[in-house]
Order: structure tokens, then C-alpha cells, then sequence
């Protein structure tokens, strides 16, 4: 099936067969992290630590996020055996990552880095294949997205290619992240820091939703009657903005200093990257104003 068929048009993406199930259950998740909100405000607990709220909060969210962002840019992508199944299966693996993470909150337990009982290394290493396998297709549809040309706007394109790519680099970095924790617990040691105070979910989890705020971006600018030669470089100057962003992330990773712990450099690349960031989404509220204050056209 062509790319600009009717069920992939800008208006109607998520009616694409191969959307669908991303879709639906992406909102299923979004629905249930948001729904464990007021319970976490009703019971209380700790943000942070390896039993908290927080995971069924923000995995739920994040992962109904990232299958909503894949069913889009399925859509824009021209049909390929199998994609349909492939799609649904990838709506699947996500949904059952997230339910597992639930579960074991649920059950008072930790979802990660647990092997306590059979069970609880059971589901993580369950989730660690589904983190694969959903990572291969990550993949996969950013080298068919670099390698085409879907017929979307040039910035709109760059948001969706860029924020592939990130979302694969987070992907990679989350597969490692589960690497050198295993590595870490069969020495005794903590599975969750590097160094003194380094966080190696940080860069996994850095930028790996640029593939919602890039696109946008693009969206926002295009509302805002943002011409399209401006809106490139702004989502140019964000997508820069991100990538550096993910390189302050590593660098203070590496270094073994926690989040905000900065040295000169890292600082210095840590405000370039917020600057990039910060700019285009200045120029398109501007723009938005302007567009508001501008009195309507006088009739004939």
C-alpha cells in the first residue's frame, strides 16, 4: 500500500492498520500510568528506590507514549509484509513490559534487577527480551524512515527521523544499562550507580521521548504560521539541542557524577544544549502570540 494512501494521511494516521494496535493500547498504558497517580498520593512510598509508584507511573506513560509515536511513523511508511502482525507484536511487547513492571509493584516487590525468587527473575528476564525485541524494531523503522521519503514536510521529517534515532540510541543505551546492572549484582555491588554517583539510566532515559517533543515542535511551529524554511532550522537547533543533551547525560555518567553534579565542561555543554532547546520554543510562542495579537483580515 502507498504511503499517501488515505489511511495515512496527516488527518487520519492512526485509522493505518498497522497504527492501530499501537495506538489503542498506547493509550491503555498512558491511561493506567496516569491512573496509578492518585494511588501513589492515597498510599504514599518513596519516588525513588527500587520499590516505588514511580514505575507503574512513568513506565505506563512513557511506554503508551512510545507506542503511539511508532504507530505514526508506521504510518508514514509504505507497506511491508508482514509490518501488520510486526506491529501488533510490538504494541504487545510493550504492553506486557509495562504490565510486568505493574505487577511487581503491585506484588511489593522490585521489577528490576530482582532475582530473589525463580518468579521475580522469571519477569525480568522476560522484560529484558521484550526490551530486545521491541528495540530491533525500533530499529528497523528508523533505518526504512532515514532511507525514504515519506511525503511529509521537510521538517516534519527531520523531527521524525531524529527522534527515531535518539529513541534507538536510548533503546541501546537501555539494553546496556541492563547489561552492566547483572554485572554489578553478581559482584555484590549496586546495580543502579556507576562510579561515586553516576546514574546509568540517565542518558537511556534523556531523550528518549524526543520523538514526541521534535515532532512537536514542528507541529506547534506550523500552527503558529511559522514559515517552513524558518521551521526547519528550529527543529534543526532542537534536534541539535537534544543530542547534546544526551551527550551531557553520558559525560556525567561516565564520569561517575550524579544528574547535576557538573564539572566546567559538562556545564558548559549542558547550557548550549538547554539554549538550543529553549530557542526554537521561544520563536514558535512568539510566533503564536504574534499570530493571536494580528487583527483579522478586513472583509471585501
Amino acid at each position: 500500500m502507498p504511503a499517501n494512501t488515505p489511511e495515512t494521511r496527516a488527518d487520519s494516521w492512526w485509522a493505518d492498520r498497522r497504527a492501530r494496535p499501537l495506538v489503542l493500547l498506547g493509550l491503555v498504558m498512558v491511561a493506567s500510568g496516569l491512573a496509578h497517580v492518585p494511588i501513589w498520593a492515597i498510599l504514599g512510598g518513596p519516588w525513588e528506590g527500587p520499590v516505588t509508584w514511580r514505575k507503574p507511573i512513568l513506565f505506563g506513560i512513557s511506554g503508551g507514549l512510545t507506542a503511539i509515536s511508532l504507530g505514526w511513523v508506521w504510518s508514514m511508511l509504505g507497506w511491508r509484509w508482514g509490518d501488520r502482525l510486526l506491529a501488533a507484536a510490538t504494541a504487545w511487547a510493550l504492553f506486557v513490559e509495562v504490565f510486568l513492571i505493574d505487577l511487581q509493584r503491585w506484588r511489593g516487590v522490585g521489577s528490576h534487577f530482582n532475582r530473589a525468587t525463580p518468579l521475580d527473575s522469571l519477569l525480568f528476564d522476560t522484560m529484558g527480551v521484550l526490551i530486545v525485541a521491541v528495540t530491533l524494531v525500533i530499529g528497523d523503522l528508523t533505518l526504512r524512515l532515514l532511507l525514504r521519503r515519506p511525503a511529509v514536510a521537510a521538517d516534519m521529517l527531520l523531527a521524525a527521523r531524529t527522534g527515531m534515532l535518539l529513541l534507538f540510541v536510548s533503546c541501546l543505551l537501555g539494553i546496556w544499562v541492563g547489561i552492566y546492572g547483572e554485572t554489578q549484582l553478581q559482584q555484590g555491588l549496586e546495580p543502579t550507580r556507576l562510579g561515586a554517583g553516576g546514574v546509568p539510566k540517565f542518558p537511556h532515559g534523556v531523550v528518549i521521548h524526543a520523538v514526541q517533543w521534535l515532532p512537536a515542535l514542528a507541529f506547534g511551529a506550523r500552527q503558529a504560521g511559522v514559515v517552513d524554511a524558518v521551521r526547519w532550522r528550529l527543529v534543526a537547533l532542537s534536534a541539535a539541542g537534544s543530542m547534546l543533551f544526551l551527550v551531557y547525560a553520558v559525560a556525567q555518567t561516565a564520569l561517575g557524577r550524579a544528574r547535576f553534579d557538573v564539572v566546567p565542561a559538562t556545564a558548559a555543554v549542558l547550557g548550549v544544549a538547554v539554549a538550543c532547546l529553549a530557542a526554537p520554543v521561544a520563536v514558535t510562542a512568539w510566533a503564536w502570540l504574534g499570530r493571536r495579537r494580528s487583527p483579522p483580515p478586513a472583509a471585501a
